[in-house]
């Protein structure tokens, strides 16, 4: 079920492609969906060199900056959920990036599904690191909307990213209320030999089986660099609409470990992705 949804507004980044997402797919599941943007403070300002009063006034207005930036990315969020007839809340924060990772990771814990987006390149905002923050620190599914993307989401083919590996198990259990729904599951097996015998694709389709969900096999190999664009090549194949996979690696803000084809599917990925890790 997905009754209580959290989406992450970015404050200094795209909004529209995570807003129209979130809302639509909110909308479709007569769910709950609240809001929370942060305004990030900067670690280091310029200060007033006779200290004391004037200094804690920097920081305010510092902090009310920040405080004013989330509220403008919820404002936009706000005029979506309204016109939608969703029911949503707003949360904005203002901080720093370690202890606002913090924050809105613990209480993703208690949501059914969070929306991020997916991060960008162009530009260098803690934005594009909270979504990977969110990922590794909440123990919950977060579901990645690119950049790129437009229009409502409601997945109706769906890829299943299966190596047999723990996280992929948890991405599976975890995308249980998309797959209910799909009108085709395609499981995406690359270098199936890999994979423990006892939870390979085909053991997996006669797993779905068991819940009357059919699924088709794709199997294909490549180097371990190649591995994400194999999935992607074969979700533009199938027409997918959802892919999801586990999310490999571990995260400390200064000190982010990302697998390998995690990392490249944060990069590159072309179709909204749900991932757990």
């Amino acid at each position: 079920m997905l009754k209580h949804l959290l989406v992450h507004v970015p404050s200094e980044s795209l909004i529209r492609p995570i807003v129209d997402g979130a809302v639509s797919l909110a909308a479709a599941r007569a769910a709950h969906l609240d809001a929370v943007s942060v305004g990030y403070e900067a670690a280091s300002i310029g200060l007033p060199v006779d200290g004391g009063a004037a200094v804690a006034t920097v920081f305010e207005v510092e902090h009310e900056r920040a405080l004013a930036r989330a509220n403008a990315a919820l404002a936009i969020f706000e005029t979506e959920a309204r016109h939608a007839g969703i029911g949503y809340g707003l949360r904005a924060l203002a901080g720093f990036p370690a202890e606002a990772a913090a924050t809105v990771s613990a209480s993703a814990r208690l949501y059914d599904l969070t929306i991020v987006l997916q991060p960008t390149s162009d530009r260098d905002t803690f934005d594009n690191i909270m979504p990977q923050e969110i990922l590794f620190q909440s123990g919950g599914p977060v579901l990645f909307v690119p950049h790129i993307h437009k229009g409502p989401i409601e997945p109706r083919r769906i890829g299943i990213a299966w190596d047999g590996s723990r996280l992929a198990a948890r991405a599976l259990r975890d995308a249980a209320p998309f797959l209910a729904r799909a009108d085709a599951i395609t499981i995406i097996s690359i270098n199936e030999a890999e994979a423990p015998a006892d939870a390979s694709a085909a053991t997996l389709a006669a797993h779905l089986a068991r819940h009357d969900l059919t699924a088709r096999i794709e199997r294909s190999s490549a180097d371990h660099g190649d591995i994400q664009p194999a999935i992607l090549s074969i979700a533009a194949d199938a027409g997918l609409d959802l892919i999801v996979m586990g999310g490999y690696g571990h995260s400390r803000l200064r000190e982010r470990i990302l697998g390998g084809v995690t990392r490249a599917m944060l990069q590159s990925m072309t179709v909204p992705t749900l991932m757990s890790h």
